[in-house]
């Protein structure tokens, strides 16, 4: 459970058996592995005095130079990413070749970028698939020693852990336990992100520190979704950023006011359908190396669309009822929106599944879906 080897607990057992904290209750075998301890009542009583210090149990933490150290060691702006990886990954959507080859290089390189466009068009999609684009697998410490305080930094919903070895000579026994291997973390925030989630989280009653989200987004992909929609001015959240991108490094302070510096690892993807110069100044776009804008598809992207998501569904793509469809946009003035193909033809099985018929795509199925699905002056 503390993830250390038996030597350097036998070295503790010891001290506290000579401090009559702990005694030994029966053993398996007649080896000083197999004993059974449990704690003295000076033992309990010293026990519940360091709860109230401290309650995590778990596995043991790292030091913060280790860690400093890992990161670096798995750096991000260490992986190979070629052509045919990238256009595999992208290969499910609908996406021009000229923007494949844009995402290629901005991926291998590790800088942070800004994906803007309007809305309803695949930015957190793309964003996304970034993520299944970053190669290998990187080590995360469950927890951190700092100044005296632990900090917790493995995360079951950031971090998806890898329960097979490599093809090499790792074996369970050769692996520091206080570390977990994972996937590069892809780690995403939203309309939801305030600054708050951005420094130590202190828990008062187990009186430990969560580790805020750009830490464990190390090693991997950091996507910060809707931006410009945080409750936070967007000036305020940039400018908490400034150093991190420029110096690769961030700073954390504990509730103590001791005050110390992490690595900061990972490529960071701002995603927006707000003009990024509403948003920030020069200053800070000239920092966003790469800034890629995802705009309305055409209607031959919007047909490949439409095939693609009747595929998935089962539906037949009907040609005369695409024309129809396509009609309607031209009449309305509508721009045809990526999401808009997987959208209709969700509301058409929803149709289709309350009246309790097979899901078809007709004229007379599109203009219902139309009235429904738009909003009408």
């Amino acid at each position: 459970r503390l993830g250390l080897p038996i030597n350097i607990l036998d070295e503790a057992i010891e001290l506290l058996r000579r401090e009559k904290l702990v005694e030994v209750r029966g053993a398996s075998q007649f080896v000083k592995s197999s004993f059974n301890f449990v704690a003295t009542a000076t033992g309990k009583k010293i026990a519940g005095e360091l709860m109230e210090v401290c309650r995590y149990v778990g596995p043991a933490p790292v030091v913060l130079e280790d860690y400093k150290e890992m990161v670096e060691n798995q750096s991000i702006q260490n992986i190979t990413v070629d052509e045919v990886v990238v256009q595999a990954a992208f290969s499910h959507i609908v996406i021009s070749d000229h923007m494949v080859n844009r995402l290629g290089p901005a991926i291998s390189s590790g800088a942070p970028m800004f994906i803007y466009g309007p809305a309803g068009n695949g930015k957190t999609t793309i964003a996304e698939t970034i993520g299944q684009v970053l190669p290998g697998t990187v080590f995360v410490p469950h927890a951190l020693y700092v100044g005296g305080q632990i900090i917790t930094v493995f995360d079951p919903v950031n971090h998806v852990v890898v329960a097979e070895l490599p093809d090499d000579d790792t074996t369970p026994d050769s692996i520091d336990q206080r570390w977990v291997r994972v996937q590069r973390p892809i780690v995403m925030a939203g309309g939801e992100l305030t600054l708050r989630m951005l420094d130590l989280e202190f828990n008062s009653i187990a009186k430990i520190y969560e580790a805020p989200l750009q830490m464990k987004a190390n090693n991997g992909l950091f996507i910060i979704d809707d931006f410009g929609r945080q409750l936070a001015e967007p000036q305020t959240l940039l400018n908490r950023w400034i150093v991190p991108l420029d110096r690769e490094v961030d700073y954390l302070t504990l509730h103590t006011g001791m005050k110390f510096e992490i690595p900061f690892d990972q490529l960071v993807i701002f995603a927006t359908n707000i003009s990024p110069r509403k948003l920030a100044d020069e200053a800070f776009l000239r920092r966003l190396r790469y800034k890629l804008k995802i705009d309305y598809p055409n209607a031959k992207e919007y047909e490949n669309i439409l095939r693609k998501v009747c595929y998935s569904n089962g539906l037949e793509f009907d040609h005369e009822s695409f024309d129809y469809l396509m009609a309607k946009y031209d009449d309305t003035n509508i721009k045809l929106t990526g999401c808009h193909p997987r959208d209709i033809v969700d509301q058409i099985i929803d149709e289709a599944h309350y009246m309790g018929k097979p899901a078809i795509i007709n004229k007379e199925v599109i203009d219902q879906v139309w009235e429904d699905y738009f909003v009408h002056s």
